[in-house]
């Protein structure tokens, strides 16, 4: 029974630690790496220790429970993912670190350096391999036969990879077998024909080994198939040089010259023909390249090779028929600066100076910096005080030109540009660059941005009537000037008024007047009707006037200078009910700008008129409308003064009148009776206002004072408050404390009678003024 029982627990044991666990497939077998490999043998390697340890400590019955309990816990650990290994087997233990007790720094420090020098000195030997020492014809051919199966396979993968073709060919070459060479590299042309590097390998083969006419027969298939990549020309041609075969290199030059080249190919021909001194050759073919790149650069060549040979003459042709055909071209400014610096080393410095003002004047300004600079040099050089200062001039041109290239809206450099312009005298340019400055029309209808472009209107009318003084002219700028600006946006008043006063000045009063009454229609404003009304006033035509201002006040009935200035026409022209009528429908305007200058001017005007009744009226009615102090104050100035004026008029008119006592005191009493009724509407009905209070009452004591005896100064000293500094908080916008500020408040009497806190610092105040006057006395 131990037998059989025995026997089914090492069945379920091998079942339970085999030696190597199959893969459920063969794909599985394949992807199973070393390092599972080395984790399975790892795992069982354990397993067989602990089998035999269990087996040799245990008999019987133990030995059997142990069994059963190690297959149960293995079936639970089991993970078929690491072949049926448990975690714990396939666990790496790694060594444990060494602590460090030592930290102290070594007596030898060892530095990088001579770390990765000991590397490279105890570096092992690369490892080649051996050479093979050919012996024997049986050799040879098994190693040619080996490396040119080696190539084909090669040539077999890769096709298209022209090194492997190359290195191919070369080998044959290296064999001495030039004919498989030339099938190798005629195989290769065949998959890549228009690879020019196949061509001059090919080619420098042929002329290494002195094959010349095979070499020749490739350059000739190369030129013909590639006509375009200039290096097989270049090749091809040095070759038949180096040979000695000028004409046939002649002969290819023309071959290419037919495809048109780029310069360099030209230039290329050129010089081999002056190699041999073949100049007229060279002149023809010059000839044949200026049409071919009919460039300044080409003809600028060309004129240098006449000059060279010495033919003066036949280069100032080329430069000649050079201008004729690009002075419209972008690099003109380079063929015009070398045609002057010819002229000028043929000393023709008139011719020079000729052809730098011709560039100047037909080169656009922007691409003609170089030749400005050229040009003031010259000047400084050959020509005069004038000359200089016309180059100088051009080249301040020049600048200017640059600055309104790059900005047509900067208006300060058109006038300084117009300022140059004016100060050269020429008077066809200067209109040019003010019609090229008034066409550029601020972008935006917005007054701040035309404000300093309407001065080049301005500017360009006042130039026509001072300095090229044509009328009509000046006419046609005030026109355009005034369609140019939107009136229905907003206007410019000086412009209305120079055309007015220059239509003035031209005696055509009709036009000046037909202007003024265009901008009153179309854009009124103050200046126009002030402008106008005063040249009608010097013209002596009342009654426009008064239509002016009328429709000056219908315009703008809340201006009180116009009602001034209307009323104060009527009044020197003798209307005094007119001019009172005026005034009357002036205050009864229901909004004024400036109210205080209209009731002013009334009240002056019926003060002049000797009107104190109709005066003191104006005073009622304006203190029914404010309140202010400054009313009054003038109010009871008025009363105060009427006395002077009613004695001198009465002394004037009756040599026996009433005593001019009893005029003074009538007017004290009436200003008396103004101050009184100041104060109480002060403070009954404005306590607050404690200041106006005390600038009242101070007017008054002046006013009691001026009148000497007959004045009360007592009447007064008794209102008169006490100047108090006290303290006050500081709150910020979000009523937080930020300090306190000092200011000055007034105590009146009666107020000081119904607060006793007030009495006790009186009484406190009186203590310390005495004590002041006791030391002062001591």
């Amino acid at each position: 029974m131990f037998a059989n029982q025995f026997g089914s627990n090492l069945c379920a044991l091998y079942l339970l630690f085999p030696r190597v666990r199959e893969p459920a497939s063969r794909a599985n077998r394949r992807h199973l790496d070393d390092f599972d490999k080395r984790k399975l043998k790892l795992g069982e390697s354990q397993k067989r220790i602990r089998f035999h340890k269990l087996f040799c400590a245990s008999t019987g019955e133990e030995f059997v429970e142990k069994i059963d309990q190690a297959k149960m816990s293995s079936a639970k650990d089991v993970d078929p993912s690491l072949g049926f290994l448990t975690r714990k087997d396939t666990d790496v233990k790694l060594p444990r670190p060494t602590r460090v007790k030592n930290k102290t720094p070594a007596p030898i420090q060892i530095t990088a350096e001579q770390i990765l020098r000991e590397a490279r000195e105890r570096q092992e030997a690369e490892i080649r391999p051996p050479k093979q020492k050919i012996t024997d014809a049986t050799e040879l051919a098994d190693y040619r036969l080996r490396k040119r199966k080696e190539y084909e396979d090669l040539i077999r993968r890769v096709r298209w990879n022209m090194s492997v073709w190359v290195k191919y060919a070369q080998w044959e070459e290296s064999q001495k077998d030039f004919d498989r060479a030339r099938s190798v590299w005629e195989r290769a042309l065949e998959v890549d024909y228009r690879n020019p590097t196949i061509w001059l390998r090919y080619a420098e083969v042929e002329m290494k080994n002195k094959f010349v006419n095979r070499a020749r027969n490739v350059w000739d298939r190369a030129v013909t198939l590639l006509p375009r990549v200039d290096q097989l020309w270049y090749k091809y041609i040095h070759m038949e040089e180096m040979l000695g075969n000028v004409a046939g290199a002649r002969q290819i030059f023309e071959r290419w010259m037919n495809w048109m080249p780029d310069q360099q190919g030209w230039l290329s021909y050129i010089k081999f023909e002056l190699r041999y001194n073949e100049i007229e050759r060279a002149r023809s073919i010059y000839e044949r390249f200026v049409q071919c790149h009919p460039k300044v650069d080409a003809w600028i060549k060309y004129a240098k090779f006449e000059m060279k040979n010495g033919e003066v003459a036949r280069a100032r042709s080329c430069y000649e028929c050079a201008v004729e055909k690009l002075a419209d071209d972008e690099e003109a400014e380079q063929l015009f600066v070398a045609f002057a610096e010819f002229e000028e080393r043929c000393k023709e410095t008139e011719r020079a100076r000729c052809i730098y003002k011709y560039a100047l004047d037909h080169i656009p300004k922007g691409r003609a910096e170089d030749l400005y600079k050229k040009f003031v040099a010259f000047e400084k050089q050959y020509g005069d005080k004038e000359g200089i200062e016309d180059a100088i001039v051009g080249k301040r041109r020049f600048q200017y030109e640059e600055e309104v290239r790059k900005n047509p809206l900067s208006y300060d450099s058109w006038f300084d540009y117009i300022r140059l312009e004016e100060s050269v005298g020429d008077k066809n340019r200067t209109r040019e660059v003010y019609e090229r400055a008034i066409a550029n029309v601020p972008p935006a209808e917005e007054k701040r941005y035309w404000q300093r472009y309407i001065y080049l209107w301005i500017n360009y009318a006042l130039y026509e009537e001072l300095e090229a003084e044509d009328s009509d002219r000046v006419r046609e700028v005030y026109r355009e000037c005034l369609k140019v600006i939107p009136h229905k946006k907003f206007s410019f008043a000086k412009i209305w008024l120079l055309a007015a006063q220059f239509e003035i000045r031209q005696l055509n009063l009709t036009a000046a007047r037909q202007i003024l009454g265009n901008a009153i229609g179309r854009a009124p404003k103050d200046k126009i009707f002030k402008k106008y009304i005063e040249i009608e006033l010097q013209l002596a035509n009342i009654d426009r006037c008064r239509i002016l201002y009328e429709k000056y006040l219908e315009w703008a009935p809340a201006n009180c200078y116009a009602w001034s200035k209307f009323a104060e026409l009527e009044r020197s022209l003798g209307e005094t009910e007119r001019a009172r009528a005026i005034f009357e429908l002036a205050i009864a305007q229901p909004a004024l700008d400036m109210p205080e200058l209209l009731w002013k001017a009334y009240i002056d005007f019926e003060i002049a008129e000797d009107e104190y009744e109709r005066t003191r009226q104006l005073y009622v009615r304006l203190l029914d409308r404010t309140k202010h102090l400054k009313v009054w104050l003038s109010y009871a100035k008025f009363e105060a003064s009427s006395c002077v004026v009613e004695e001198g008029l009465n002394s004037d008119n009756h040599e026996h009148g009433p005593d001019s006592m009893n005029v003074k005191v009538e007017c004290l009493q009436r200003a008396r009776g103004v101050f009184e009724k100041a104060f109480d509407y002060f403070r009954t009905n404005e306590p607050e206002l404690k200041e106006e209070r005390s600038m009242l009452l101070e007017e008054w004591l002046n006013l009691e004072s001026r009148f000497g005896d007959l004045g009360d100064v007592s009447l007064v000293q008794r209102k008169m408050p006490r100047k108090v500094k006290r303290r006050r908080a500081i709150t910020s916008e979000d009523d937080t404390p930020t300090g306190f500020e000092e200011y000055f408040d007034y105590i009146f009497p009666d107020e000081a009678s119904g607060a006793p806190t007030l009495k006790i610092l009186e009484a406190a105040y009186k203590w310390k003024k005495q004590k002041i006057d006791s030391t002062e006395d001591d």
